[in-house]
This record gives C-alpha cells, sequence and structure tokens, in this order.
C-alpha cells in the first residue's frame, strides 16, 4: 500500500461527519466521535457497507478490505483516510 502525502482541507472533517450521518441514517446533531460499530443501533453489517461506499465516493479513494475491516469507530475512518492522503 502507497502512502500519499495529507492533503489537508478544513472541510475534512465536516465532510466525513456528513458521509457518516447520511450512511448511518443519523440526527444531524449527533457526537460523531461516540459513534462505533453494533454499538450504534444504526451502525450494523448493511448499514457498514454503505458507509464504505459513500466513504470511496466522497474521498475518491479506494479502501482496502484491512481498511473495511479495521473501521469500528468515527476515529478509525480518520485514521484510514489519513493513510489514504488525507488529513484531519
Amino acid at each position: 500500500m502507497t502512502v500519499l502525502a495529507p492533503v489537508i482541507t478544513a472541510n475534512h472533517v465536516t465532510r466525513l461527519q456528513q458521509v457518516f450521518t447520511a450512511a448511518l441514517e443519523l440526527a444531524p446533531d449527533v457526537d460523531h466521535s461516540g459513534l462505533a460499530y453494533r454499538e450504534t443501533p444504526q451502525w450494523d453489517s448493511v448499514a457498514h457497507l454503505q458507509l464504505v461506499i459513500a466513504l470511496e465516493a466522497e474521498f475518491d479513494v479506494m479502501l482496502e478490505t484491512d481498511d473495511v475491516l479495521s473501521l469500528s469507530t468515527f476515529g478509525d475512518a480518520t485514521t484510514i483516510l489519513g493513510r489514504h492522503g488525507i488529513a484531519f
């Protein structure tokens, strides 16, 4: 896997929050920092795949299988996307 230099954009966090909100059908005022796979009622296996597809589309990345499997919190998403050159 190639690690890219981070592309710093102020709105990456906002975009990530919007992706999570839409993919998991969350209330707009949800605390994203507390989101966790299978602990957040809306985040089941089907929603997980929808989230992965939405992340790839929004940030123009192709997540590796290991990325998909390790994505279990909002914080994990920032780490994973960071490895793909998206800075938070």
